[in-house]
């Protein structure tokens, strides 16, 4: 149970949604909690990777997305791409490793 105080203009835009979505208050607010939520741990993820504190894989499942969505977040975002040489090499390796395995 959580309880707060919310602006008038705040408790309107509540009544309007919920008339729109045939909602009670608590479900409502539940839905734009969540949603929210979402957008933030997104948000702050892809400002995690853009500064490098997270690889792309752990800021995509840290946000509770897709590699790929968060891919094309960052992308809307203009967020850079933290991929150099170094990586490309390295992962050219593993490609070239493992299909000596094969």
């Amino acid at each position: 149970m959580v309880g707060a105080r919310l602006p008038t203009g705040l408790v309107r835009d509540l009544d309007m949604i919920e008339n729109v979505e045939q909602a009670d208050r608590s479900t409502t607010i539940r839905k734009l909690l969540c949603r929210a939520v979402a957008d933030w741990k997104l948000e702050h993820q892809a400002r995690q990777y853009g500064s490098g504190k997270a690889s792309l894989a752990r800021a995509a499942r840290e946000a509770g997305v897709s590699v790929w969505e968060m891919m094309d977040y960052l992308r809307s975002r203009k967020i850079a791409a933290q991929y150099d040489l170094e990586d490309l090499e390295a992962d050219l390796k593993t490609v070239r490793a493992r299909t000596l395995l094969r």
